[in-house]
């Protein structure tokens, strides 16, 4: 009844949110954006979950929460069936929307395999595949955990190491996992940063999946990787029901399956880092993820020095990245892509991920805004991005 509570709870604020948003605007336009908010309607912005106040996680909760899914609501829009419904999964709040015949049948498969990837991967479930391995250092995954972690290696070793899911332990030292928050001394961190090595753990394919083995006191977690590959599950149900045109929330995470009904672009609005109810400008997209990682999205204060600490872990310093960026959006196709560059490229600073995207940037694009408020924006995107009053300069190949 407590999960029950806080799901309706935290459903009510989202959509107070959303509609205070809307009245706000970028026109009457339902309009998704990239790190939480939809720009119009609603505004779609960021990867996982609204700002916080200092001390705050957002929605993040130390304890196992129960996963919910609503009720699916239909309607009637653009002279299609309209559905949508409300999940609470991997501690955040979700929205499903899509348009077509079978769009209640959709949404609802959706929901549930949300649900099922949530209890494959939860670091908070100790019978998760990724909690058994935690706690004996050894387990089995399936094809499902197998994917996304072969999708973190890949980006991990071109990143050379600004993605790692072995920061796990880390993140627990600094309090991030518990809402314990604390600074750590420079001893405690350097007894664990040995360990925070990806490279260091053994993965044995199998006919069906792996067995994956960690080194002793290593843990490892998918966070980085695990809603941009749900959102991409969740896209492939929406085409497998007949659908295309939809909507998919996760948590700030972003993803539109094919354009809005009548064939225009969905206008995703890109959250301002310094203002959780602003945007620092709007997308045109149509058939990608547009995901958001961001040093507003948890963070604490030290009470004592007034510092604030932010989640984003620079696995080389075992300390919050600090590379002089706000915040790094990626747009793909591809949504586990989007969702573990968004963290690399923020760890990785401007230069470095610039760099990144001239090597292997055939399939994302990206928006990085420094610390100066500057934004900068690949050529990709110079024709459907619209600045709120930001000064954007363009990266060219």
């Amino acid at each position: 009844m407590h999960n029950r509570k806080r799901f309706m709870c935290l459903l009510t604020a989202f959509c107070l949110f959303l509609s205070a948003l809307s009245l706000a605007g970028c026109g009457k336009e339902e309009t998704p954006s990239s790190s939480g908010k939809e720009s119009g309607e609603a505004r779609e912005t960021g990867k996982t979950g609204e700002t916080g106040d200092p001390g705050e996680m957002g929605e993040t909760a130390p304890a196992l929460q129960e996963d919910i899914i609503g009720d699916v609501a239909v309607t009637e829009k653009d002279g299609l069936t309209y559905a949508e419904v409300d999940v609470y999964a991997m501690t955040t709040t979700m929205q499903l929307k899509a348009y077509g015949d079978r769009a209640p049948e959709a949404v609802q498969a959706a929901a549930e395999e949300i649900v099922r990837l949530d209890h494959l991967l939860s670091v908070g479930n100790p019978e998760s595949e990724i909690g058994v391995i935690n706690a004996k250092g050894e387990g089995e995954v399936s094809a499902d955990t197998l994917a996304m972690l072969k999708k973190a290696g890949k980006v991990h070793e071109r990143s050379g190491g600004a993605l790692d899911i072995s920061v796990y332990p880390m993140m627990e030292l600094w309090g991030f996992t518990t809402e314990e928050y604390r600074v750590p001394s420079q001893e405690e961190i350097d007894s664990l940063l040995p360990l925070v090595d990806q490279d260091l753990m053994e993965i044995e394919e199998r006919e069906e999946g792996a067995l994956v083995r960690l080194k002793e006191g290593q843990g490892i977690d998918l966070g980085a990787v695990a809603k941009g590959f749900t959102s991409d599950r969740v896209a492939q149900i929406f085409r497998s029901y007949g659908l295309e045109s939809g909507l998919i929330y996760l948590g700030g995470n972003v993803h539109c399956l094919g354009s809005k009904p009548g064939g225009a672009d969905w206008r995703i609005g890109i959250q301002d880092p310094g203002n959780s109810a602003g945007i620092v400008g709007v997308l045109a997209v149509s058939g990608k993820a547009v995901i958001t990682s961001g040093a507003y999205e948890r963070y604490f204060k030290n009470e004592e020095t007034g510092k604030t600490y932010h989640h984003i872990l620079d696995p080389a310093t075992g300390c919050p990245a600090e590379t002089g960026i706000s915040s790094v959006t990626i747009v793909s196709p591809d949504g586990t892509l989007a969702d573990s560059l968004s963290t690399a490229c923020f760890v990785m600073g401007l230069e470095k991920s610039v760099e990144y995207w001239r090597e292997y940037g055939d399939d994302f694009e990206m928006i990085i805004m420094d610390d100066d408020g500057l934004i900068h924006l690949t050529e990709g995107l110079e024709k459907s991005f619209t600045s709120e009053g930001h000064k954007v300069k363009i990266i060219y190949r």
